[in-house]
């Protein structure tokens, strides 16, 4: 880490600090030391065996904060009730759980009782960016777990295929700003998604238009070879063009370009207020005296990682092997 990406996170990090109370930066030192390295270790090992594995952890992360906050409610699992907020169709594709579960798995060993499921997704996030060549930060952490979850819960979620207004609305709700929005949404500088989501652009925009005329006239077709009409839906496309499994500003520069995949990221260019964000970015003198979108990027995670978090007596550590005992046996989690 840099000492300016130092220097601006610990000042972040001390503002969230006042807020969130008991999250802190090496909030285990002493009652778990080795918690932090243990989480990077499992992450590494997951990504070498499978590269889209970060994606899938920094998707977890957010699936999880934007919803009723940071409080591994995403992950809580029981017999096939199909009312947790794992089940609902806004969550669909969610990957990376087992990572969670091993990372969970070797931290009982070690400190039984000690680290919270929420603070392991925290952590996996970073250590994903940290993978794909993205910052390096620190995580405030001494989340508690949530032991609420219901699939309405996750109703109100962002969409891609929602106005940039709507999605501004519901990112102010959880205390994100329109620079949040930007930055959050350029986590799909690494990741892929599945042609049902890009299908709408290519081939029923609107009455008017059968694609969707933000997109570079010389990228349309590219995306139609990958997307072809009434072909199969789950094919798999990189969200940034050329560079999908690195974490760079490449997305931010596509989404100038006309290159964003995705609608709601191409959004971000229809709107004077966004547009000026990402085009921050790429001013003339900004490297020397502009913020790093590395720099702010990383705010923006910590940022989000406070949302709705619980601390203190708020909430209980998770037993992972005790709750897939209960389920084993048949009985409901939470």
């Amino acid at each position: 880490m840099s000492w300016a990406i130092a220097l601006v996170l610990g000042l972040f990090i001390s503002l969230i600090s006042i807020s969130t109370a008991q999250l802190q930066v090496g909030f285990y030192q002493n009652s778990c030391p080795n918690a932090e390295s243990i989480v990077t270790s499992v992450v590494r090992q997951a990504t070498l065996s499978d590269p889209t594995i970060p994606a899938a952890l920094l998707r977890l992360h957010f699936h999880d904060c934007i919803v009723q906050g940071c409080e591994g409610s995403i992950l809580i699992r029981s017999p096939a009730t199909g009312n947790l907020e794992k089940d609902s169709p806004n969550h669909a594709g969610l990957r990376g759980l087992e990572v969670i579960d091993s990372a969970k798995a070797q931290l009982e060993s070690q400190c039984p009782g000690t680290v919270s499921c929420a603070d392991i997704v925290a952590l996996a996030a970073r250590d994903s960016i940290t993978m794909t060549q993205g910052p390096q930060y620190d995580v405030p952490t001494g989340r508690r777990d949530g032991r609420v979850s219901n699939i309405a819960d996750a109703n109100n979620m962002p969409q891609v295929r929602e106005p940039i207004n709507v999605l501004r609305s519901k990112f102010a709700a959880k205390g994100l700003s329109e620079k949040d929005l930007v930055l959050l949404s350029a986590a799909h500088t690494i990741g892929t998604t599945a042609c049902f989501f890009v299908e709408n652009r290519l081939y029923s925009f609107s009455t008017n238009s059968q694609s969707d005329p933000s997109i570079n006239p010389g990228f349309l077709p590219e995306l139609q070879a990958q997307c072809p009409q009434n072909g199969n839906v789950n094919v798999r496309i990189p969200l940034d063009r050329g560079s999908g499994n690195t974490f760079d500003i490449n997305i931010l520069r596509n989404i100038r370009s006309g290159f964003a995949v995705i609608e709601s990221d191409a959004a971000l260019y229809q709107d004077d207020s966004t547009r000026a964000v990402v085009d921050s970015y790429f001013g003339l003198f900004d490297d020397l005296f502009g913020s790093s979108f590395e720099e702010d990027f990383a705010a923006s995670m910590v940022k989000m990682g406070s949302i709705g978090v619980r601390t203190g007596s708020d909430g209980e550590i998770r037993r992972a092997r005790f709750l897939k005992k209960l389920v084993k046996m048949g009985f409901g989690l939470d």
